[in-house]
């Protein structure tokens, strides 16, 4: 029996009418998906995930040494507590104590209740009773005789390269005898083994004492 085209007509109308909810179901679900995907940011990949700045490990006791170019020791950091942390490799030190060396003269030590090392081991910031201590040295072939010096403030910042140690803070200087204070920082330089102070500076020079041959 061939089917006029009114019939034909009629039985597609009726079978898009059966298929209409499954169409929505589907459109909708198409959008639901298209609206979730657009509103959630692509995951990254672990290596582009922001780390914590969380300890990856800590160390009692730990010492940091680097060596000069003739493989004497040039620094040597030491702390009670050591604490690294893995997003920027800084590291927290606890009661930190750094010893300087230069040929021919004597070691500076410098230290402080609490220290932070950058991830680059180039500035170590020390905070809280810190102070710079150079022991007297007589006099050699070379060098000089020193008379005991000792810095105190309550900051300094080593720049480690540069063999540079300063504050921008109020520091106390001792050399021998005498004391001076500034309001305004100085800068120790390490080579040289001499201490320049900024701001206002007041205090007392006492003359050291004639050397008797």
């Amino acid at each position: 029996m061939q089917l006029k085209p009114q019939q034909i007509k009629v039985g597609i109308g009726r079978a898009l009418l059966r298929l209409l909810p499954l169409i929505l179901m589907g459109a909708l679900t198409l959008a639901t998906f298209w609206l979730v995907e657009k509103n959630t940011p692509p995951e990254k990949s672990p290596l582009e995930r922001v780390r914590l700045h969380e300890p990856d490990y800590t160390i009692k006791d730990g010492a940091l040494s680097a060596l000069n170019e003739l493989g004497n020791t040039k620094y040597r950091v030491l702390g009670v507590k050591v604490t690294h942390y893995d997003d920027d490799a800084s590291i927290d030190i606890l009661t930190p104590r750094m010893r300087l060396f230069q040929a021919e003269k004597a070691p500076v030590t410098v230290k402080s209740d609490t220290g932070h090392l950058d991830g680059d081991l180039t500035i170590l910031d020390l905070y809280d009773n810190a102070s710079i201590f150079r022991p007297a040295q007589e006099a050699t072939a070379s060098q000089p005789a020193t008379l005991r010096m000792l810095a105190s403030s309550s900051y300094f910042k080593v720049l480690i390269n540069d063999d540079i140690i300063e504050t921008d803070r109020p520091i106390t200087l001792e050399q021998g005898m005498s004391i001076m204070n500034s309001t305004e920082g100085g800068v120790f330089n390490n080579v040289e083994q001499s201490m320049v102070l900024t701001g206002q500076v007041k205090g007392r020079i006492e003359r050291a004492p004639r050397s008797h041959q």
